[in-house]
């Protein structure tokens, strides 16, 4: 019985037993049919697009801050529908921390108003 070791272009080990036509017309199909691996279950590198990052309320918190949305003392209200009009919808318990974090980093200012927070720039 003919025992062989085999390894393909793309790196494949195969083992493969049998008698001498067996195994000699099995390696002439895997030599004839080794070919790159198809895009399907390896995707390569060329053809991948590269991903833009999820947008984070951080990033788009900044991007108002930017845009010079904060030149008027807003409310937390306020920030969520403007984000909202973005089509980025997040509760007023994720933006809260948020805002606190920058006004620590002085990027934003608040103060407070009949028992609410108005955030500026």
């Amino acid at each position: 019985m003919a025992k062989a070791h085999i390894t393909t272009k793309s790196g494949t080990k195969i083992t493969v037993e049998g008698t001498y036509e067996e195994v000699a017309a099995l390696a002439k199909q895997l030599s004839e049919s080794d070919s790159p691996v198809s895009p399907k279950s390896k995707p390569s590198k060329r053809s991948e697009k590269p991903r833009q990052p999820k947008p984070t309320p951080s990033n788009l918190i900044a991007s108002l801050i930017d845009g010079g949305f904060f030149r008027k003392p807003r409310d937390l209200a306020s920030i969520k529908a403007a984000l909202e009009e973005m089509g980025h919808f997040f509760p007023v318990t994720t933006l809260s921390p948020i805002l606190l974090r920058l006004i620590r980093k002085r990027q934003l200012r608040r103060k407070k108003d009949k028992k609410r927070w108005l955030y500026t720039g």
